[in-house]
């Protein structure tokens, strides 16, 4: 995990993510996954460039299957942004870094 981002996991879901008062963007990945690796470096610069808009977390796809099916996820990593408790947009595999911010940053203060 990047310094920028945190650990996400069935425990701290609601609080870290469902009752921001900020945007959190959630990477949902495992360590098994090629795709996963290759966006990792992405993420860890969005939660940099975006820092005090945006919080970015890291959630084990593996380790935490019931928040993955509660969201429907079918394929990794995907990145769901939550804003105000709700998944607000939907980012699937390996997208550059601009089509990400091109979706997220419309939902930054």
């Amino acid at each position: 995990m990047g310094s920028k981002t945190f650990e996400v996991t069935g425990a701290t879901f609601e609080t870290d993510v469902l009752q921001s008062s900020q945007p959190v963007l959630v990477d949902f990945w495992a360590e098994w996954c090629g795709p996963c690796k290759m966006i990792a470096p992405i993420v860890d610069q969005l939660a940099q460039e975006y820092e005090g808009k945006l919080r970015v977390g890291k959630l084990d796809a593996d380790a935490n299957q019931d928040i993955v099916m509660r969201y429907g996820i079918m394929g990794i990593p995907t990145l769901i942004l939550f804003k105000g408790g709700e998944a607000v947009e939907r980012i699937i595999g390996y997208q550059p870094k601009e089509r990400i911010t091109g979706k997220i940053v419309p939902h930054l203060g």
